[in-house]
């Protein structure tokens, strides 16, 4: 495969944004029917090099060659009329439009002004049946699950005769079974000459589906082979510069305090309203001032929707929230704060950031009390003096705090969503997901945060789908299924395997 000419080669790209050299000679080539890793830790210049291979966004040095011509990529369509197609991690798709209108949007067959219905839908029912989707083409995408969504999102690449797709993070929101699945479509891709681009932070996957590998760090290039001739220690080397002897190194915690929060019989159904809500049932769990608490289950288990009716953020049918050993009323995310719990969200950027915003405004929003001048007006001394101490604190990397939070790594997003929350100074912080879609040296440096705010007293709990995360951070781990509290370990009982029954099985005694 290496012999073959490249069917896409980037040479020299370099591309500058105000205050920072996003890529700096960047070099990268795919080969025809292959699956190419494309690596880095979040700010390593991925994104900015996806966005000029997608004609969002041009290179300020540079040479794009493809199928052996140089190209310009001036806009997306152009890059789509060559067959270079990009599914994003955040789905482009209409929720209220069918399938068959999702795939061909903008290019519905028919005589304008007319749309061919029947074309379009026997179309995209070619398209959905070479890839594994069996679903009615007129089915509302909304309709569809996640892994469904994603399957149109590949449809509508195919309709456009790609040649190229980029799949950025394109697992990170499904489970095991359903990444299987991915993983036998995207072989049939390459089976049918098409060439992947596959962006994604686990590197089993890398190992598992892709054929070689470029890895970026700092906005150049680190280094670039046959996956088969390095491991997955080699490529964490070359994605932060040194040795990372392991992902999830587990703490030796001091014993843990009071019980800080305390929750008995916690139950919300679905209503007429939300028919497909996903239930939990008599869910109780406590959790101590200075330990973290892990919460472990599969996609549907009903972990989210506990946090999210600690916290407030949705009403629960029945169940009592007791802090500090006193019974209190949590109606809304207000009354949760001005009780000292905090919560990280599973999707930060719907859920927890203003992306357009500044960086000081995402930090302090929930700190208005403390930088407040008179009641009224908004202390800006206290504000950028608040943003400055957890800067350094959480090694927030940044240009300053007036940039747009959105122009931030996942890595960086996600501490300053900490930041907010620890600058409240919480008694019990939840965080769903802490480290999902951001890279293995931010992971870490998520961890040692999630640590550090258990040994200052805070009382932690931890939502992952990742098992070794759960292993590594928790002091003690609960299990769910089906809106239900399966079991309990200690961590020093715990095993992959034991949650994964506990998890699947619904029976700590099963699992043992």
């Amino acid at each position: 495969m290496t012999a073959t000419a490249p069917l896409l080669k980037m040479s020299g790209i370099t591309k500058s944004f105000p205050g920072v050299k996003a890529l700096d000679g960047v070099s990268l080539e795919v080969a025809p029917r292959e699956i190419h890793a494309l690596l880095g830790e979040n700010g390593a210049g991925k994104s900015t090099l996806l966005k000029i291979l997608a004609g969002a966004q041009g290179p300020d040095q540079g040479e794009i060659v493809f199928d052996g011509k140089p190209v310009t990529l001036a806009n997306p369509h152009v890059a789509q009329q060559l067959g270079i197609v990009t599914i994003y991690q955040e789905f482009t798709l209409a929720p209220d439009m069918s399938i068959a209108e999702n795939v061909f949007i903008g290019r519905e067959p028919g005589r304008w002004p007319f749309v061919s219905w029947s074309r379009m839908a026997s179309e995209t029912e070619k398209l959905t049946r070479r890839i594994g989707l069996d679903r009615n083409p007129m089915t509302l995408v909304r309709d569809l699950s996640v892994a469904e969504q994603q399957m149109v999102e590949i449809a509508r690449a195919l309709s456009m005769d790609s040649r190229v797709i980029i799949m950025d993070e394109p697992t990170s929101a499904l489970s095991l079974a359903e990444v299987e699945k991915l993983f036998r479509i995207v072989r049939r891709l390459r089976e049918d000459g098409i060439s992947i681009i596959f962006v994604t932070h686990r590197l089993e996957e890398v190992m598992e589906v892709c054929d070689r590998f470029t890895v970026l760090r700092d906005g150049r290039n680190a280094g670039a082979g046959a996956v088969s001739d390095i491991t997955i220690d080699g490529i964490i080397r070359l994605m932060v510069g040194r040795e990372v002897n392991t992902l999830f190194a587990h703490r030796e915690a001091p014993p843990p305090g009071a019980v800080a929060l305390e929750v008995k019989g916690l139950t919300r159904l679905r209503t007429a309203q939300d028919p497909h809500a996903t239930e939990i049932r008599d869910v109780s769990l406590s959790v101590r001032s200075g330990e973290i608490l892990g919460i472990a289950g599969l996609v549907g288990a009903g972990r989210t929707e506990t946090a999210r009716a600690i916290f407030g953020a949705d009403p629960f049918d029945s169940g009592t929230v007791i802090i500090d050993g006193e019974n209190v009323a949590i109606r809304s995310p207000r009354d949760a704060i001005s009780r000292g719990i905090g919560l990280v969200p599973e999707d930060r950027k719907l859920q927890a950031l203003f992306l357009a915003q500044a960086i000081r405004t995402n930090m302090s929003i929930a700190s208005l009390d403390q930088i407040e001048r008179l009641g009224f007006f908004m202390d800006e001394t206290k504000e950028r003096r608040l943003v400055e101490e957890y800067r350094k604190l959480l090694n927030i990397r940044m240009a300053g705090p007036d940039q747009p939070v959105g122009n931030l790594s996942g890595g960086n997003q996600q501490k300053v969503v900490l930041a907010r929350w620890l600058a409240l100074r919480p008694k019990v912080l939840i965080v769903d997901e802490p480290t999902r879609g951001i890279d293995i040296g931010a992971k870490v440096e998520v961890h040692n945060l999630l640590y550090e705010m258990a040994r200052s007293g805070i009382a932690v709990i931890a939502i992952s789908s990742e098992l070794p995360e759960v292993l590594a951070v928790s002091d003690r781990i609960i299990t769910m299924r089906e809106g239900k509290v399966t079991g309990e370990l200690a961590r020093s009982d715990a095993t992959q395997e034991k949650l994964m029954a506990m998890m699947t099985l619904g029976s700590q005694s099963r699992a043992a």
